[in-house]
């Protein structure tokens, strides 16, 4: 089971919510598809008990902050390409659609993970598109995380 998020936006209330339903389902793996914005978010991070995977998002300007706070985490990039159980994952923030556009439609991935939106977005097809909203709640005003399953690629909403 992987826990997806996106676009927390320094919400440290919602982030400690999203951990804690992580470490209460027992994913093997947490991805954060960008917008951490600030480098002290990390210590909300670090109480995750399985490995975390983020990239940046558009909104992730203190990269050099970001990239040593997160350094016992994980290594922040632009875009990601994870293998978790034979299935293929791309991992980016999706601020240009014609980019998440080419990698679905690539053929080489399972699933693409995005963020950028804020909108809960899972398109089910040869490749999944999965959007899992906003962590932090505050355009929608909906804070949600997703699990998936990587096995079978179903999936869950949870709200926090």
């Amino acid at each position: 089971m992987i826990g997806l998020m996106s676009d927390s936006h320094d919400h440290m209330d919602a982030i400690r919510r999203a951990v804690k339903v992580f470490n209460r389902t027992g994913v093997d793996l947490v991805i954060h598809a960008g917008d951490l914005i600030s480098p002290f978010t990390a210590n909300e991070f670090k109480n995750l008990q399985s490995p975390l995977e983020a990239i940046y998002g558009n909104n992730d300007g203190e990269r050099r902050g970001l990239q040593l706070a997160f350094q016992e985490l994980c290594v922040l990039e632009d875009f990601k390409e994870l293998e978790v159980n034979g299935k293929k994952m791309a991992l980016i923030h999706g601020t240009t659609e014609a980019v998440v556009d080419a990698l679905k439609y690539s053929g080489k991935y399972h699933v693409v993970i995005r963020g950028h939106t804020h909108k809960m977005d899972i398109r089910e097809g040869k490749t999944m598109v999965i959007n899992p909203g906003e962590t932090c709640g505050y355009l929608s005003g909906k804070k949600t995380v997703v699990l998936l399953d990587e096995e079978d690629l179903s999936w869950e909403v949870v709200n926090l």
